[in-house]
This record gives structure tokens, C-alpha cells and sequence, in this order.
């Protein structure tokens, strides 16, 4: 569809390593559609300081430099359970854009348990969601896990649904819902 709307070329931007591509399964389909993944390693020279003034918890992010070679993003994460805030959808999947130390600086001691730890957390995402604004969201919310996440083991959700919308607030409280959370207020 991005080549019928006009695209040029179709990157994807990942700091992980090709085994976790290989691993999920995308590298075929990626190339069949002919995507590139493009790789960077996750050191600082490959990622922009982007200041982030309304930040509550975060002042400033580290974005991946390939962001800004492209012209459009598309934000296409997996729904989920997370250990921590409870979900994954489309704000926490822009982690994958931050760099790895900073996205670890969003992570307090007891993140998993203590509600302050994981309030900053969720606060933590909402700041890097005013640095990376994403033209589209296409979520996969096919088949998602709801107990356990993000690795599992836990219990399945199957909705078969792709949810597609360009608010990530309204996208992520829909996905939220469809797997039984309830969705919490940030600014």
C-alpha cells in the first residue's frame, strides 16, 4: 500500500539485531514486499539528541538518525501485555526508535511492582510520544498475549483485528480495552 500511495522506498529502522527479525519472522515478508530493514548499531553516533521541553520525567530523547532520512512513519507495534504498565501498543513501541541506554533511564528499581516505578515509567512514555509523531498506527491485534507479558508464558487473546488509526491515545485505549485493561489518564 506504500508503494501505491507513492513511497520510494519502505525502510524498516531497527537497533536490534537481525536475529530478532529472523526470529519473529518479518525478514521474508520484508523483502517480498520489498522493505529494507536497516540495522544501526546501538551506539550514540547512530542516534540524534532530540529535546523534549513539555518532558515531565524525560528533557530530552535519543532518536535513531534513520528516522529523520525518511519522510513518513509508520508505527506498526504488536498489542500486548508488559510486566510493568500493563500494555504495550503504539506509544511504548516507539521505545524502539529511543536508544537502548535511554530508554533504560525510564525504568526505575521495582518497576514491575511499585506503582510509583511504573507511573514514571508510563509518564517516561508519554514524553517521548512529544518527540515522535508518527503519521499512522497499524496495529497487529490478532492474536496478542494478556497474563505474562511481554515473553510469556501467559494466556492468549485472539480478537483477529488490525486497528489502524493516526491518534495513538485513541488507538491504544481501543487495543487496551479488547485485552481487558483499563486504560490510565497521563499528560
Amino acid at each position: 500500500m506504500c508503494r501505491e500511495a507513492g513511497a520510494k522506498e519502505i525502510n524498516i529502522l531497527s537497533w536490534q539485531p537481525l536475529k530478532s527479525w529472523e526470529d519473529c519472522g518479518l525478514v521474508q515478508p520484508a523483502a517480498e514486499e520489498g522493505a529494507e530493514i536497516k540495522l544501526y548499531e546501538p551506539k550514540d553516533e547512530n542516534f540524534r539528541r532530540v529535546p523534549i521541553p513539555e518532558g515531565k520525567n524525560c528533557r530530552e530523547a535519543m532518536i535513531l538518525n534513520g528516522l529523520y532520512e525518511n519522510d513518513v512513519l509508520i508505527n506498526m507495534p504488536i498489542t500486548k501485555n508488559h510486566a510493568g504498565n500493563k500494555f504495550t501498543g503504539t506509544m511504548k513501541n516507539l521505545m524502539g526508535l529511543n536508544s537502548r541506554a535511554s530508554n533504560r533511564t525510564f525504568h526505575k528499581d521495582n518497576w514491575t511492582t511499585d506503582l510509583s516505578a511504573i507511573e514514571y515509567l508510563d509518564q517516561s512514555i508519554v514524553d517521548l510520544n512529544k518527540a515522535i509523531k508518527p503519521a499512522l498506527n497499524i496495529v497487529d491485534a490478532t492474536e496478542f498475549i494478556i497474563t505474562g507479558g511481554p515473553m510469556g508464558p501467559g494466556e492468549l487473546h485472539r480478537p483477529r483485528k488490525i486497528v489502524a488509526g493516526v491518534d495513538r491515545v485513541a488507538v491504544d485505549s481501543y487495543c487496551s480495552s479488547s485485552g481487558g485493561s483499563r486504560p490510565r489518564t497521563f499528560s
